[in-house]
């Protein structure tokens, strides 16, 4: 492996102030918050107590990219705009969505992608590999404390690596920490698929081997290791390997994990429940608590703009309208009209009025394009105020009023491990039906028979549409299957408001090397002269 260290921010803050490792207090004892004037690097990387306050910041870091502050809240929903389930209305997420953004080195598109992605990852496993190393040698720390933090330090790592491997493909993995002695090293070439691999494999089992099944919500536990595990084996075409980590986490007799009862109990509450695998917490003194998210808004039409209509969580809060599911996804649920995901659980589809004398009555004042409404106002009104949501960010109290809102972020949950299981079971041996087919099930969809590619490819988009997997799904399944799926059904098949078809049309701009984004130009310049673009850039 490489010895070298990567990150894109060298020349401009590269001794980023310890400072910023923010301690967050929590009920436990391992989170107790420090005296401000303790946070050094002496007190960070020589006790026990600031290890574990390091600990705490790498939540803190890694919730960030959903805050309010991040690039115009873009940093939580660009990936679901960038798929063949969206119906991306406007803004960056519009451009980025219809590949008009974020499709050359040097284009603004890019710059956010940099900061929301390459140089939020980087910091992140910087950070962990500072802590990583400084936990291996430090003396007087208790050996359970120091494998806890070595455990959840290396967990993020690898899964930020991962990330940043799924997105651009030419990345450099390290061991090694930023230093002002190394940082202006060149780095001539990226790291093989094997370098990075090992790497990722490495820090996940033994996170796997030394963190526990439960502890406190909104920290990561072995059953979130295995579930990453799982889709970095996936990665790697190791079937068997996906699915030994996947049946852990579902069968393992210690796993305290379980699919809820509904599809309304999936995102209720705080969903801190028997199916999360990793939830970001949203509360100032929780682990990682951080500030006000727009993720929920995004997702939301803005139907509290119709007269006789307020904005109420109910209907989903108040909504932005930037990334709506299409009407690929929508067909793929209509397809069982039992299905319960469509009930008000994780899709909106109508909306009611809340006043005046059609309390209670659906609105249907707009219509979406037809043959009897080929074009219009009304139909560019319908996507902003009468089109599905996404509610799935939406979160019982949050304010009704406002865009930005203090909610749970569900992560990582076991629904996908199921499908996990199912697929890695289909590439492998054995009976995919009962894994799959228990998804279907809790949401009241009738069994299947048979499974392939394609029904994996169909039941991930209605269980898990809009929780940032869908991007990664396609490309790992291939060229062919991403072409396929973006050039039919990106975008919201040939309906356009504002402007039909032309430049707004995702599937005719979509290019093949799309498949992964390009490096920034301002990160590669701080690369040496030979190292790798992305092909087609």
């Amino acid at each position: 492996m490489k010895t070298k260290f990567f990150y894109s921010k060298l020349k401009g803050g590269l001794l980023l102030s310890i400072a910023l490792f923010f301690v967050v207090s929590s009920c436990e004892e391992f989170l107790e918050e420090q005296p401000s004037t303790l946070i050094d690097s002496d007190y960070i990387y020589t006790t026990e107590e600031g290890l574990k306050s390091g600990v705490v910041s790498l939540y803190k870091f890694n919730r960030d990219r959903y805050d309010r502050r991040i690039e115009d809240f873009m940093g939580g929903v660009l990936m679901s705009s960038r798929s063949d389930l969206a119906f991306s209305r406007t803004g960056y997420t519009g451009l980025m969505g219809r590949y008009q953004r974020g499709v050359s080195p040097i284009d603004q598109g890019a710059n956010f992608v940099s900061t929301l992605f390459w140089k939020h990852f980087y910091n992140i496993t910087n950070k962990a590999t500072e802590i990583i190393n400084a936990a291996e040698v430090v003396q007087g720390v208790d050996e359970d404390v120091r494998n806890q933090v070595l455990a959840e330090a290396r967990f993020f790592r690898a899964n930020s690596y991962f990330y940043l491997y799924r997105m651009f493909n030419n990345i450099y993995v390290s061991t090694e920490t930023i230093t002002v002695n190394n940082a202006f090293d060149l780095i001539n070439d990226k790291s093989s698929e094997a370098e990075i691999f090992a790497l990722l494999n490495s820090d996940l089992n033994f996170a796997i081997e030394h963190l526990e099944w439960t502890d406190t919500f909104g920290r990561v536990t072995k059953g979130t290791a295995k579930h990453v595990k799982a889709k970095v084996a996936m990665w790697q075409g190791d079937w068997e390997e996906a699915k030994l980590q996947a049946l852990d986490v579902i069968e393992d007799p210690d796993s305290p994990h379980a699919l809820v009862s509904s599809t309304a109990d999936v995102f209720s509450g705080d969903r801190n429940h028997s199916e999360a695998l990793f939830v970001i917490q949203s509360q100032d003194d929780l682990l990682g608590g951080g500030d006000n998210t727009m993720i929920n808004a995004n997702y939301v039409t803005q139907y509290f703009q119709i007269p006789g209509i307020d904005a109420n969580v109910e209907q989903g809060g108040r909504g932005f309208s930037r990334v709506l599911p299409n009407r690929y996804l929508m067909g793929l649920i209509a397809e069982d009209p039992n299905d319960t995901r469509d009930d008000d659980t994780y899709f909106r589809l109508k909306y009611y009025y809340t006043t005046g004398v059609n309390t209670g009555q659906e609105i249907d004042i707009y219509k979406p394009i037809s043959d009897a409404y080929p074009d219009g106002v009304q139909v560019a009104r319908y996507y902003q105020r009468l089109h599905p949501s996404c509610i799935k960010f939406a979160q019982e109290d949050d304010n009704p009023d406002s865009y930005l809102n203090r909610s749970n972020i569900l992560v990582y949950r076991l629904a996908e491990t199921y499908l996990i299981a199912a697929e890695a079971i289909m590439r492998s041996s054995g009976d995919p039906l009962p894994y799959i087919n228990a998804i279907r099930e809790r949401a009241n969809a009738a069994p299947l028979t048979s499974v392939d590619e394609q029904v994996i490819l169909d039941e991930r988009a209605r269980e898990l549409a809009f929780e940032g997997q869908r991007w990664f799904t396609l490309k790992r399944m291939g060229q062919d299957v991403i072409n396929r799926q973006i050039r039919n059904y990106a975008g919201d098949g040939e309906f356009f408001p504002n402007n039909f078809g032309g430049d707004r049309d995702p599937r005719v701009n979509w290019e093949d090397h799309y498949i992964n984004f390009p490096i920034a130009q301002i990160d590669l310049d701080l690369f040496g002269p030979t190292y790798p673009q992305n092909d087609g850039y």
